[in-house]
C-alpha cells in the first residue's frame, strides 16, 4: 500500500481521487490509517469528512479522540456530526457518553438523534439509568423516526432491568402513556415495549 500516494489523493481537494483513497484504508492498521483518516476530516468534500469519521471508529487510536470532538461540535453538516458520534462511542462509551447526550440535546437534526440512539440502542455498558434518560429525551422530540427509537429503547429497558427497579417503573410508565400516542408506530413500539409483562 503507497501510502505517500493515498495521502497525495486525500488532501488533492477532488473527490473522485480521495474518496477511493480513502475506502482502501480499510485493510490498513489503526496506526497506518490514522494520519490519512485525520488529513480527510479536514478536507472540504462532506463525504470524504463523513468516511473519515467512519474510519476514526472502525480504527479508533488515542490521536483520533479530540478531531472526534471536534467535529461533532462544529461541523457544519450534520451527516459528519452524526457519524463523529457514532465512531465517539467506538472509542468508549464511558467516554463518550456525556459528549453524545450533549449533543443530543443541543442539535435537534433528527438524523444526528438518530445516529447517537443507534449507536447508543443495545449498547452493553448502557446503565438503566442513562437508558431511560436517552429514551425520554427521545420520546420528547418532534420527529417520528426519534420517538419510535427512543420507545424502543424504554422497551429495551423494561425487559433487561430488574423488575422492581426505579428505572423499570418508569419506563414502563412512560409505555403506558405512550401507548396513546397519535403516531400509530410509537404506539407499536410501545406494545412491544410491554409484551413480555402483558404475557406472562
Amino acid at each position: 500500500m503507497n501510502f505517500e500516494a493515498l495521502r497525495e489523493a486525500i488532501a488533492s481537494d477532488n473527490p473522485g481521487r480521495a474518496r477511493p483513497a480513502l475506502a482502501s484504508l480499510v485493510d490498513a492498521t489503526p496506526e497506518q490509517a490514522e494520519p490519512l483518516l485525520l488529513l480527510g476530516l479536514q478536507q472540504n468534500d462532506m463525504l470524504l469528512r463523513q468516511l473519515s469519521c467512519s474510519g476514526l471508529g472502525h480504527k479508533p487510536t488515542p490521536a483520533g479522540w479530540e478531531p472526534l470532538v471536534n467535529a461533532l461540535q462544529h461541523d457544519p453538516e450534520v451527516a459528519v456530526r452524526a457519524e463523529a458520534a457514532n465512531a465517539l462511542v467506538s472509542h468508549g462509551l464511558t467516554r463518550a457518553w456525556p459528549l453524545v447526550l450533549e449533543a443530543f440535546q443541543r442539535d435537534n437534526e433528527w438524523l444526528l438523534r438518530c445516529s447517537v440512539l443507534s449507536a447508543v440502542a443495545e449498547h452493553p455498558e448502557m446503565s438503566p439509568a442513562q437508558l431511560l434518560e436517552i429514551g425520554r429525551l427521545a420520546v420528547a422530540d418532534t420527529d417520528g423516526t426519534v420517538r419510535v427509537g427512543g420507545t424502543e429503547i424504554l422497551g429495551r429497558l423494561v425487559r433487561e432491568s430488574e423488575p422492581e427497579s426505579s428505572a423499570a417503573e418508569q419506563a414502563r410508565a412512560e409505555l403506558r402513556t405512550l401507548q396513546q400516542d397519535s403516531d400509530h408506530r410509537v404506539v407499536a413500539a410501545a406494545l412491544n415495549g410491554l409484551q413480555p409483562l402483558t404475557s406472562s
